[in-house]
């Protein structure tokens, strides 16, 4: 690999680490400005309100990635990935200066409602236009092993964020923590996103993108999508059971630990934080993995191990009492996320032709993690609120499932040609080859 593609590879994931730092800290620091925005009362029922507001950003995902995945293939994906990081930079801001229910009654929580409808906006375009950038610049042979540095980059934000949480809570009192102190992780990603935003404007544009001609008028339209409907709707399948999976081993698990397991908080942040660690480790292995066997394995391994193992995971870590055991199952449960994360870009980005490709992968995408990954915190915290915790261990157990029979049917996406994909060569199931 060139040190052109490096530098394109570095510059796109950078970027995206910023996106998801701040994307993540809301759902990191929630448990300590829950009580902010929000009458005191019920602390679940307190959590219960960010994690709606949070996925209420993932409803914002979809226009998002309709509008930023249009600007990505009319304008180009140097443009697409300096918009969303613009967008970003200001929902920090919004965040770091709302007023508390205190001061401002619930136009404390209006304000971070505005910041998460900016941030749904701007990841909304981030992944698409990432994940086409990423794999559109690497070498053909090397597309799983460049796009897994997606991945990388968004794990990347978030053990930046969860290490800042481990120093705040080491520097600072809980009391100080719940006061003033959970604004300065949002003061750091809008800083984070100004510098982004100056690498950006002097980032390459991709040399598949440069070299397409076709599609005219009709680039990035969703007419133009329409005659890819059939992939659009197996990025949605692809993505169901991935993206319930993600959040909860990612986002949801430090709450889990904290609410569910007993941990301490401190404890339980510091397991994430040392999984993502590991998790991030095996992105590029895994992305390199499939650039030899190809995705289907990958993807397959994925499905049947979080169909098979989420409920006994999940069951076990309730009782894990303590960092190790928990530690280690947490491990395992990234381990066979890592099938499906490694290599999703890519092969969502495999899918469609250049014309529609960052529209292709960003609205499908949106509207699957709307629907479950924006929700499944939500939906975990129903369940316990409910007091039938487990079944949400059910709940992502089945959604890998569904994914499953995708991923059995779909046809290998490893060798195919960027410059020439066609819908024929794509959407017509095939067996495992």
């Amino acid at each position: 690999m060139g040190r052109e593609q490096w530098k394109k590879i570095w510059i796109g994931s950078a970027g995206n680490m910023v996106e998801w730092y701040d994307w993540f800290v809301y759902a990191s620091f929630a448990t300590y400005f829950a009580g902010a925005f929000f009458p005191h009362g019920n602390p679940t029922a307190q959590m219960m309100n960010t994690a709606g507001i949070f996925a209420v950003g993932f409803f914002m995902r979809p226009v998002g990635g309709w509008l930023l995945g249009r600007v990505g293939d009319r304008q180009g994906r140097k443009a697409a990935l300096t918009l969303t990081v613009t967008l970003m930079s200001a929902s920090a801001v919004l965040i770091a200066v709302a007023p508390t229910y205190g001061v401002a009654g619930y136009g404390g929580a209006l304000v971070l409602l505005l910041a998460r409808l900016l941030q749904g906006l701007s990841v909304g375009g981030e992944y698409a236009a990432s994940a086409t950038y990423l794999t559109e610049a690497s070498d053909p042979r090397r597309r799983g092993f460049a796009s897994s540095f997606q991945y990388v980059s968004m794990t990347a934000g978030q053990i930046v964020g969860l290490g800042l949480q481990i120093l705040l809570q080491r520097t600072l009192s809980d009391d100080a923590l719940h006061s003033w102190g959970w604004r300065i992780p949002f003061v750091v990603g809008a800083l984070g996103a100004a510098v982004i935003f100056y690498l950006r404007r002097s980032m390459l544009e991709t040399e598949v993108y440069e070299a397409d001609d076709s599609g005219g008028a009709e680039r990035g339209t969703l007419r133009a999508l329409w005659r890819h409907r059939r992939e659009a709707l197996l990025v949605m399948a692809l993505t169901m059971g991935g993206t319930v999976a993600y959040y909860t081993y990612t986002t949801y698990l430090t709450k889990y630990l904290s609410n569910s397991a007993g941990l301490p908080k401190r404890t339980a942040t510091l397991v994430s934080f040392t999984a993502l660690i590991v998790f991030a480790c095996l992105q590029p292995l895994a992305g390199r993995l499939s650039d030899r066997i190809g995705r289907r394995p990958l993807l397959i391994t994925f499905a049947v191990g979080s169909t098979l193992l989420t409920v006994p995971i999940l069951t076990l870590l309730r009782h894990a009492g303590s960092f190790w055991p928990a530690l280690g199952l947490s491990l395992l449960a990234l381990v066979v996320v890592t099938g499906y994360t490694s290599i999703n870009a890519c092969v969502k980005a495999e899918l469609f032709p250049t014309g529609v490709r960052a529209l292709g992968v960003a609205l499908p995408y949106a509207l699957a993690n709307a629907l479950f990954g924006g929700t499944a915190e939500y939906v975990a915290l129903w369940f316990k609120n409910a007091g039938i915790e487990s079944g949400f261990f059910w709940y992502v157990a089945a959604c890998a499932a569904v994914s499953l029979v995708v991923y059995v049917s779909m046809r290998e996406t490893r060798d195919l040609d960027l410059t020439r994909v066609k819908n024929a060569e794509v959407s017509t199931p095939a067996p495992a080859s």
